[in-house]
């Protein structure tokens, strides 16, 4: 058992913070091949080390100004800001997290990130909703509370605003404990609407995946104390420790000591040897956040989670508790692969990254970001740690044997080949399990890392395919890795999905290398080769005489119809496959049609309304307009059926 979505009739989020997430792991490498030019990213754009204390500041300064700057943000007599997380860049540019209240209740799906210049004007918001939060009254019946569960761990049921799907509306949203069938502990997040006891979503707030350990040989840790007294405590990496559960499934367990500093030996039969993975594994992100991108912990105040390992019995997995801030192992089958390996602590403890910052929920198109982001970035720290027993490479838990034949969990060159992970985007693919739906994101990165076609990697083949058919040329992990960080901690929130993360990526791609960029280019070519947007104009269409743009923005009625007109002056008929290029900002795209109208009044099918996993649509068409003269005035018409929710047509172009 590697994980699990809930089926659900829109695509939904929260700002609330992830309770768990189990593991799931991948390994990169310290060397790529790549025949992209390496140039380094702008300094001013990437993120300062901030102290403790420096860091507090910020907070501080930032929980001070939170009126003026909801003012300045034009939120409602009733709206506050509560400051969560702030960033900031060598050139001055802040970036501060936000939640947001509504006449002192939590709005989920309410979080934004507000980036201030230097010269402290704001210049930069993005929202997980565009939604105005507002709703008729915070009273809600007490018929339709819900009653708080038995199980221990289980939380009263809290009343807030749910603001990630369209229509904020007062809701209660509750925690109920237990376990799941894999014995991975449970913490099922459930909202409901205060008014009707309608469910409007859930979220499983564990994460669940696999991994392994007993691959890094010697190495050196980070332990305390002297004459014949150490325990497994890092004071240089915010005093991470270490603790044997000794097969409990709660608690903290007992701290690893030894009398002369030297531990495990290399064997499972020794309970040290998983300790010194994990304890080992957790150094090396805390390394890698610090040195590679500034990040001083993964919370950014100067402490370490901890590590809990020995949980239960053969338990064939591990995982991220917010709850406790802490990393939990599994011993494997037959508690003989502790599953400590590098990438699976790097894997966990991103969770608690994510969760401290962008605060991914972990179902739909966000919860396959989620996973992607662990895998990636432990996969990064895998490059990094540049380790001779246990190489990076591209493949997903390759060590780990989970089924029993020696091939990986998963793979990021090709997602499918694992035979559930998906290689490109669809627009169901929010109702897919987010281990699976995260493969979009594992093969863009790969993409933009090393780029398509088949290659050898540190001794491993690799055949990457593109759902265009067309070449993605990589620009190294080492930017790569740059941009999905700053997209991250920057510009994504609990509701970003795969097209908000083309944005974000496209966002911060530009700040570190420019928008002119090689970098920047790339990244808009591994994403329409995951099936993601359109590409630049110089991949997937001549520049020039055959391509027609209009990037004026076209309010959606809700509902009714609108046009966007493109008038086209070239000679001949249209082609066979003309390509269609749509941005259109909306609050659920479930609710539009969308047809390419041609000059003489023929119409083109690119989109049907009906269930849909998401809101905006980014996306890229294909047309066969032969039979069409392709001088004159063609349109986008764009017609919402239902009420509530809302948007506009940002931009669209037809490629001949």
């Amino acid at each position: 058992m590697i994980g699990r979505s809930t089926p659900r009739r829109r695509a939904t989020a929260t700002g609330a913070l992830v309770a768990a997430s189990a593991l799931l792991a991948v390994g990169l490498q310290s060397q790529v091949s790549t025949a992209a030019p390496q140039a380094k990213p702008d300094p001013g754009a990437l993120s300062v080390k901030l102290s403790p204390s420096q860091r507090a500041e910020l907070l501080r300064d930032a929980e001070a100004g939170s009126s003026a700057t909801a003012k300045a943000l034009g939120l409602g007599a009733k709206e506050k800001l509560v400051v969560r997380d702030v960033v900031k860049n060598a050139d001055g540019t802040v970036h501060t997290r936000y939640e947001r209240t509504y006449d002192g209740l939590p709005v989920l799906g309410g979080d934004l990130v507000v980036e201030e210049s230097p010269g402290g004007t704001v210049a930069e918001v993005a929202k997980a909703t565009t939604a105005k939060i507002a709703v008729p009254s915070t009273a809600a019946p007490a018929s339709k509370k819900p009653s708080r569960a038995a199980a221990e761990g289980s939380t009263a049921p809290r009343k807030v605003v749910w603001a990630a799907d369209g229509e904020p509306v007062l809701a209660w949203e509750r925690v109920v404990a237990g376990t799941q069938e894999d014995g991975t502990p449970s913490e099922l997040h459930i909202v409901t609407d205060a008014a009707t006891g309608e469910k409007l979503a859930e979220w499983e707030g564990v994460h669940t995946g696999t991994g392994e350990s007993m691959y890094s040989g010697r190495v050196s840790l980070g332990t305390s104390g002297s004459g014949g007294s150490y325990t497994m405590t890092d004071v240089n990496r915010g005093n991470h420790r270490t603790y044997d559960l000794n097969g409990g499934s709660s608690g903290t367990g007992t701290l690893f000591s030894d009398a002369d500093d030297l531990w495990g030996n290399g064997s499972p039969s020794n309970r040290q040897t998983a300790g010194v993975d994990a304890h080992y594994g957790a150094a090396l992100t805390w390394d890698y956040y610090k040195n590679v991108h500034g990040r001083n912990g993964i919370r950014g105040d100067g402490k370490a989670p901890y590590s809990r390992v020995h949980y239960g019995n053969a338990y064939v997995n591990a995982f991220w508790s917010d709850s406790c801030f802490c990393m939990t192992y599994g011993d494997g089958a037959n508690n003989s692969k502790p599953l400590t390996s590098i990438d699976v602590a790097a894997h966990e403890m991103t969770h608690g990254l994510t969760s401290n910052t962008a605060g991914l929920r972990y179902s739909g198109e966000s919860g396959g970001l989620n996973e992607a982001t662990s895998d990636i970035f432990a996969a990064a720290v895998e490059f990094r740690a540049n380790n001779s027993s246990d190489v990076g490479d591209y493949l997903v838990g390759e060590k780990i044997d989970i089924r029993g034949n020696g091939t990986p969990l998963r793979y990021m060159d090709k997602p499918s080949r694992d035979g559930n992970s998906k290689d490109y985007w669809y627009s169901g693919i929010g109702s897919v399990d987010v281990h699976y739906s995260s493969g979009p994101a594992n093969h863009f990165f790969y993409l933009l890392s090393e780029g398509s076609g088949a290659k050898t990697v540190n001794g491993v083949s690799y055949d990457s395919p593109t759902s265009d058919g067309k070449p993605v040329t990589g620009i190294g992990i080492g930017a790569a890795e740059k941009i999905w960080f700053k997209a991250l901690t920057e510009k994504m929130t609990s509701t970003t999905n795969y097209a908000g993360a083309r944005t974000a990526t496209l966002s911060a791609a530009a700040d570190l290398f420019g928008a002119d960029s090689v970098q920047h280019k790339a990244v808009a070519h591994a994403w329409a080769a995951v099936n993601v947007g359109s590409r630049p104009d110089d991949g997937g269409g001549e520049p020039g005489d055959n391509v027609f743009e209009n990037t004026d923005d076209h309010a959606i009625p809700d509902p009714g119809t609108v046009e966007s007109p493109i008038t086209v002056n070239r000679s001949g008929n249209a082609p066979g496959d003309l390509k269609v290029d749509v941005d259109i900002v909306h609050t659920y795209r479930g609710d539009l049609v969308i047809d390419l109208v041609a000059p003489d009044g023929s119409t083109y099918r690119l989109k049907n309304s009906g269930w849909d996993s998401g809101d905006d649509v980014r996306a890229s068409y294909t047309v066969d307009a032969s039979s069409e003269t392709a001088s004159g005035t063609w349109k986008l018409r764009v017609r919402d059926v239902y009420r509530t929710d809302s948007g506009y047509i940002n931009s669209w172009k037809l490629t001949f």
